[in-house]
């Protein structure tokens, strides 16, 4: 058997030859530093879970009719009727907020050890397309299952792009099909969520492994492995092959990423209502506004700062500008930090003090997106001269405020902080 699947790799090998080259080029013959930690788990795990919602998207949409007078109804034909259907559902959706789990996670990695940093400035470039690339899939696909949170987060959220000076109506006319969301929203939405953005998503997934590779992986210690090179063979001293060490780390990862997985499939997969919400368990009602329209918790941070923003000329733009700025300035900051080091390990106070800020205001204004501006009732401060409504909104603002000046004050801050001395070779 050994030997005839060796013929069988010689003969494809003597057919296609370019398969084995990629091969070595980015896994048995790719070095990587040999100091990774658990925060280097979230990037194969990103892949995981695109190829898990890929697969069961696919199988959703064998039973899924998007029809406004059918979508309701064929969602829960899956989850009642379909033999499996349910387990599908179950997994799509919750591999929607794991996905987010990871992405974040991937991304407060590149913070803590300097992953956006020379020379991987376009790797981190290509990481925020993907992050907004994800934002869009995730938003269309909100809409499908035709629930009175998906029609209504739909509404309000294309209503924000009539907001936009000169344009605005125009373009949320154009994203609708409509005037208002309607079977129409639902067929764009759909094509746009099952064909065209994932496309887009696995073409920036694969520039970003590409431009990775080219330029090599960070490590914690940030230091460069190509600087010191075996001069014999010309192999990074600090760094081995990608394959077979990390694959198994990685594999290693995935599984236990997998159990955490199918423990929410199986026994929370609503999350108390984070994951998937109680409201869009109604079908979609246009004439039925629910008390509290808000977007899935991955949202939240921008959904809160777009209501700290107060209005200007009775115009909500000022609030759209600042969520869009949010999300922007992640482009830029390869270029806002200064520090003469990369990683957290041999940064000084200020750096690791902004970075604890940012990531408590960025927790909060999550959490504050989630509910309504009177959950601060519960806690007693409409007791205080401002009232209830008004605590919340300052609290918002608040956060916002230290959510952009993280970013604002980087080029002050990093270069002014104290460092420590970085070592010649990565440290174990």
């Amino acid at each position: 058997m050994a030997s005839r699947l060796a013929a069988l790799r010689d003969w494809f090998d003597a057919r296609m030859p370019s398969v084995a080259e990629e091969w070595r080029k980015h896994a048995a013959e790719y070095y990587a530093p040999k100091n990774f930690n658990f925060w280097y788990y979230f990037g194969s795990l990103a892949l995981l879970v695109l190829v898990i919602q890929i697969v069961s998207g696919i199988f959703l949409t064998m039973n899924y009719k998007p029809d406004a007078n059918l979508a309701f109804g064929s969602v829960e034909y899956i989850m009642r009727d379909v033999p499996g259907g349910w387990i599908i559902r179950y997994v799509h959706s919750t591999g929607a907020s794991a996905f987010f789990v990871i992405v974040y996670l991937h991304m407060f990695r590149a913070l803590l050890y300097g992953s956006h940093r020379e020379p991987r400035e376009l790797v981190w470039i290509f990481g925020v397309l993907i992050y907004l690339t994800l934002m869009a899939e995730a938003f269309f696909g909100y809409l499908l299952p035709w629930g009175q949170m998906s029609y209504w987060g739909a509404q309000v959220i294309v209503n924000l792009f009539s907001t936009i000076p000169f344009i605005g109506p125009d373009l949320a006319l154009w994203i609708r099909g409509d005037y208002v969301v309607s079977d129409a929203t639902l067929n764009r939405f759909f094509a746009l969520h099952v064909i065209a953005i994932p496309l887009v998503l696995l073409g920036l997934v694969a520039v970003h492994i590409l431009a990775l590779h080219d330029v090599g992986s960070n490590n914690p210690d940030g230091i460069e492995i190509k600087k010191k090179k075996d001069p014999q063979t010309g192999k990074p001293l600090d760094g081995i092959p990608f394959h077979p060490y990390y694959t198994v780390k990685d594999i290693v990862g995935a599984i236990v990423f997998l159990a955490i997985f199918c423990a929410v499939v199986f026994f929370v997969p609503e999350m108390g209502g984070y994951f998937l919400e109680h409201n869009n368990f109604i079908p979609a009602d246009p004439l039925k506004t629910p008390p509290h329209i808000a977007p899935v918790w991955y949202f939240t941070p921008y959904y809160s700062i777009l209501r700290a923003v107060p209005p200007m000329f009775n115009s909500q733009f000022p609030g759209v500008l600042a969520m869009g700025l949010a999300v922007l300035v992640l482009f830029f900051l390869p270029w806002l930090d200064r520090s003469p080091v990369k990683s957290i390990r041999y940064r000084g106070w200020l750096y690791k003090g902004w970075l604890a800020a940012f990531v408590v205001s960025f927790l909060m204004l999550g959490y504050l997106g989630t509910e309504p501006t009177t959950v601060w009732g519960q806690f007693g401060f409409d007791a205080f001269f401002l009232d209830t409504k008004d605590v919340a909104t300052w609290a918002a603002r608040f956060f916002t405020v230290v959510y952009f000046l993280f970013f604002l004050l980087m080029p002050w801050y990093t270069a002014r902080d104290k460092t420590k001395p970085v070592p010649e070779r990565v440290t174990m």
